[in-house]
């Protein structure tokens, strides 16, 4: 079972809001702050993260099904934004279920496979067990730009993560690429990547725009892999615009 939080009216149009690997729904508290109070607002836990570790990261497409039938539930389409990891299934649910998503909001998606995931995979399963040290936790918390006052969040849920939601969702992360719906998605489509992230990321965000060329492509200044995090007020701002808000 997936942990979900909503919050809001449910006359409102749905927001979904998908976190990255090795954090939880609590990223999106400083976003979800400066959003309307009655804005209709869905946060689930991804299998294997925060309140949802009880169940294993198995795939980003049975992921995708789980959201769907959120979404369903909802009963009409939603502005899909995620994070990272999150932003690769808002990418895969557009192409999946376009019927679902009017608007999809990618932030920090990898798009371009890595090389040798081989190698990465087995370097990453040999030092899994680091994930539950504090000094360690702490540094790759600074990485995501996690503030202070989401430590604790940070660090419970990197010390609750499996090997295997690990191994698998660091797997499906690396060898994603744009799927073949995404180039027919009808809807609106806002691609975001910091100007001081990785090449490799810079260079997905530009695939993605590429594939979908209706997509809007923006590189946000001053930011690292953590837009969300770092630039909570002017994403909140900027989904609102773009959802006519």
């Amino acid at each position: 079972m997936m942990h979900l939080d909503t919050f809001g009216s449910t006359t409102e149009p749905p927001l979904l809001l998908l976190h990255g690997g090795g954090v939880a729904g609590w990223m999106w508290e400083p976003m979800r702050a400066h959003l309307p109070p009655h804005a209709r607002v869905l946060v689930p836990d991804l299998p294997g993260h925060g309140r949802s570790a009880s169940e294993n990261y198995t795939s980003h497409r049975a992921t995708v099904d789980l959201l769907a039938r959120i979404l369903e539930d909802e009963g009409r389409p939603a502005t899909v934004v995620g994070f990272s990891l999150g932003a690769q299934l808002s990418v895969l649910l557009a192409a999946l279920r376009p019927d679902l998503v009017e608007q999809a909001v990618v932030i920090s998606a990898q798009a371009v496979p890595l090389r040798m995931v081989g190698p990465t995979l087995a370097l990453l399963g040999a030092t899994a067990g680091l994930a539950k040290n504090e000094s360690l936790a702490r540094l790759q918390a600074r990485e995501l730009f996690v503030p202070e006052s989401h430590m604790a969040d940070y660090l419970q849920t990197s010390s609750s993560l499996s090997r295997e939601t690990l191994l698998t969702s660091v797997e499906e992360n690396l060898r994603f690429v744009p799927p073949a719906g995404w180039s027919t998605f009808p809807g609106s489509a806002l691609i975001l990547v910091g100007a001081a992230e990785k090449k490799l990321m810079r260079r997905s965000a530009v695939a993605l725009h590429a594939t979908l060329p209706h997509s809007t492509l923006e590189v946000v200044d001053g930011c690292g892999h953590g837009i969300p995090l770092q630039r909570p007020e002017w994403l909140a701002q900027r989904i609102e615009g773009a959802r006519g808000g």
